[in-house]
């Protein structure tokens, strides 16, 4: 399944890359389809991408695609205002069967380009079956449209872990949990993360004793992962941190979103319908509460 060594490179390549053949059973879904799927709905939406990023194993079987992205038509003044983090959209698809395709608005730090991404946000997973091709657009579309509210969620639990004092001992503690217990860092990484503590590559305009600050270390681990595994593992950090570490704080945050205050109504561009949707439900990884204690469902084949 290719190598453990992330590749960046270029829309071109992923879309060229050639498609595979499971049998009839099998739906492919093209990279090339998930990005013009994807900036097509930003546009549609009032988003400017302000940059591209590809990254993928070899031959493309697997990639990863992430966009930073700004609403021109927002009328919030908290997003309007932030200075720290950007708003970013984020896909992982694979031709061979290795994870199900995923996506998710998210987050990014401007110093260093960090994702963010939280794992109960109706993030997405779906095997490559039925009406797969159909279905991840309408996806692509749902979050796409409630993206500003995921966004300001994300804001929320970055003031929180600012104000969540977290000591060296307490963040060596942790990285041994992400390690040994919670599998989200792999050896690589956690060199990297010790680096980090005793050398820190950028200014996280925050003390070294900071949950904010140790968050960000690990985050920039993560750009060491599989194209497979970044967008899971940024998922499942993101929840250990907010169920496990914010607590200290008596900061309780909610298992799942309040959907009521969402919108989930239809493209009218997209030709499927909500019983269709329905009908193929079952076979779709909603995983709306921390995925880590779930942690084999990112996992499964398709």
């Amino acid at each position: 399944m290719g190598y453990n060594k992330p590749k960046e490179t270029t829309r071109n390549y992923l879309e060229n890359a050639p498609l595979p053949n499971h049998g009839k059973s099998y739906t492919v879904i093209s990279h090339k389809q998930v990005i013009d799927s994807t900036k097509q709905l930003l546009e549609d939406s009032g988003f400017i991408i302000q940059k591209e990023l590809y990254r993928a194993n070899m031959d493309a079987n697997v990639a990863q695609g992430i966009y930073h992205i700004l609403p021109i038509n927002t009328v919030d003044p908290t997003i309007m205002e932030e200075k720290e983090l950007g708003m970013m959209f984020a896909w992982t698809n694979s031709y061979d069967k290795s994870t199900r395709f995923q996506c998710a608005i998210g987050a990014y730090v401007m110093v260093c380009h960090n994702g963010m991404v939280a794992g109960d946000m109706m993030n997405f997973r779906r095997k490559h079956t039925g009406s797969a091709d159909h279905d991840i657009r309408m996806q692509i579309s749902n979050q796409i449209k409630n993206g500003e509210k995921y966004y300001k969620r994300i804001l929320n639990d970055r003031d929180a872990m600012r104000n969540t004092e977290l000591s060296l001992q307490e963040q060596a503690e942790i990285a041994g949990r992400l390690y040994i217990n919670e599998d989200i860092l792999d050896a690589s990484q956690m060199s990297c993360v010790k680096a980090e503590l005793e050398k820190p590559s950028y200014d996280y305009q925050c003390d070294q004793e900071n949950a904010w600050t140790f968050y960000n270390h690990v985050t920039h681990a993560l750009k060491k992962a599989h194209p497979r595994d970044w967008l899971s593992d940024s998922q499942n950090f993101h929840d250990f941190m907010t169920a496990r570490v914010l607590s200290k704080m008596n900061i309780t945050v909610n298992d799942t979103l309040d959907l009521t205050d969402f919108d989930t109504t239809q493209d009218p561009n997209l030709d499927i319908t909500m019983q269709e949707w329905n009908e193929n439900a079952i076979e779709i990884d909603e995983d709306v509460t921390h995925s880590r204690l779930v942690q084999d469902v990112y996992l499964m084949k398709d």
